[in-house]
């Protein structure tokens, strides 16, 4: 394919000759040169048109053949690992199978990291002070140290109320349809033609958006007296008997050990403007510090609060029993003493509207982060405590099963989630396992 001649200087190397990416130099003419600026011209317009025919296929649930090489849209990803010599072509692949070889060996590796026993004095301290330890974590790492979970939609869509896709459902690509002849061709000429505006439309686009952003910026101090002022108008509430904050919403989600964050916002961008509300809470009193003073809170959507999950005696929720849809517990249930799980969750449950879901994914056994714990560490069986003082115990689905279970919920998903990640830079495959559940509270009729 002949380009045009980019040096300005006119000598006979470059008078009337195109440089090609070939061997062969082709004769350079006017006529050549008008194609090539008609072909510029187009890549614009063919480049928008790109970028509309994937997001409308994806809206309508479809993939693409010229998508990106991002993560499939699958529960639990779709990309399997099936030529080793392909393994650092990507950050990770999904549904590893492991030998048996790798799980002896994995089990060998746990056994020699829980022979040496923290003494009985440091476990009662790291139990008792569980709270101050995750509060300096907060405290050195800010909001830095966990990335945002946008993966959450994608592996449960009944965060969405609108989303009502069965937890095993694969998104297919369609066979033998065509981009151009396919039954969407119409839908997709209309989305083509809304955005066909003109530069003046655009223009004010991009004005109203900056200005929104302008308008985001707010200096902390300005959030703090906007949420004190909604308390303020939360407690004024409350004196009228039965209402609590976000009682005018009809879908309501609460997620368990919020962290500084990472789940919350994903979510907010998710249901602004919409009909739900989410509640969220974590017994570090610096994390939710952190989420109240983010810019991107919105107090008329999310209600943020410090509750500590093993203290039920004398704490309380701030909606009542029976008013919840969906409860999120990601890398929390992991964090708590193996004792106080099936209390955890036997209260949780009772949070629960009639056939509302606890959605669930946390470490499971021998994932590499319990591999790699130095000896001294290991609490007692799976159960350890990190160098920062905050713990982790590292499930199996049996476990898993039979603490919901016993809370009266009833399974629809529990799976091992077995991946490889891989660090392409310095050529480093690494095995990480993961537990992903789905329980349900039963409706009224299916206690009978």
């Amino acid at each position: 394919m002949s380009a045009i001649p980019t040096s300005r200087r006119q000598g006979p190397e470059s008078r009337g000759i195109a440089f090609t990416s070939g061997c062969s130099a082709q004769r350079w003419c006017p006529r050549s040169v008008g194609r090539h600026f008609i072909q510029m011209k187009r890549r614009p317009q063919m480049a928008l048109i790109h970028t509309v025919s994937i997001a409308l296929l994806k809206k309508l649930g479809l993939h693409c053949r010229f998508q990106s090489t991002g993560r499939p849209t699958a529960p639990l990803g779709s990309r399997i690992l099936s030529d080793p010599s392909r393994v650092f072509e990507h950050n990770m692949w999904d549904h590893m199978q492991w030998t048996p070889e790798q799980e002896a060996l994995a089990r060998q590796k746990a056994e020699e990291n829980s022979s040496v026993k923290v003494s009985i004095e440091e476990q009662v301290k790291y139990d008792k002070d569980a709270c101050s330890y995750w509060n300096e974590f907060y405290r050195a790492h800010q909001n830095k140290f966990f990335k945002d979970r946008r993966w959450l939609f994608m592996e449960f869509p009944e965060l969405l109320p609108h989303r009502t896709h069965d937890c095993n459902e694969v998104v297919l690509e369609p066979e033998k349809t065509s981009i151009l002849f396919s039954p969407v061709c119409s839908q997709m000429q209309t989305k083509l033609d809304s955005v066909n505006k003109t530069h003046a439309e655009q223009a004010v686009e991009t004005v109203e958006k900056a200005e929104s952003v302008q308008r985001t910026r707010r200096t902390n101090d300005d959030m703090n007296l906007e949420h004190k002022g909604q308390d303020w108008k939360w407690m004024d509430r409350q004196k009228n008997q039965g209402y609590f904050p976000g009682i005018d919403f009809t879908f309501k989600i609460f997620e368990v050990g919020c962290g500084a964050g990472n789940s919350v916002f994903p979510i907010l961008s998710k249901i602004r403007d919409s009909s739900t509300f989410l509640y969220c809470c974590d017994f570090s009193t610096h994390a939710v510090h952190l989420v109240t003073c983010h810019p991107l809170y919105n107090a008329s959507q999310c209600h943020a609060f410090v509750h500590d999950m093993c203290d039920e005696a004398t704490s309380t929720y701030p909606f009542p029993d029976g008013s919840i849809d969906v409860i999120l517990l990601v890398f929390v249930l992991s964090s708590i003493h193996p004792e106080r799980m099936q209390m955890v969750i036997n209260r949780l449950s009772k949070l629960l509207k009639p056939g509302g879901m606890i959605l669930f994914r946390d470490y499971g056994r021998y994932d590499l982060s319990q591999l790699r714990l130095k000896k001294g560490r290991c609490l007692f069986g799976n159960f350890y405590v990190r160098g920062d003082g905050t713990c982790v115990y590292f499930f199996t689905n049996e476990e898993i099963a039979r603490i919901f279970i016993s809370a009266g919920l009833k399974e629809v998903q529990n799976v091992m989630d077995r991946r490889l990640q891989v660090n392409r830079k310095k050529k480093v495959a690494m095995h990480r396992v993961w537990v992903q559940c789905k329980y349900q509270k039963p409706f009224t009729k299916d206690l009978h």
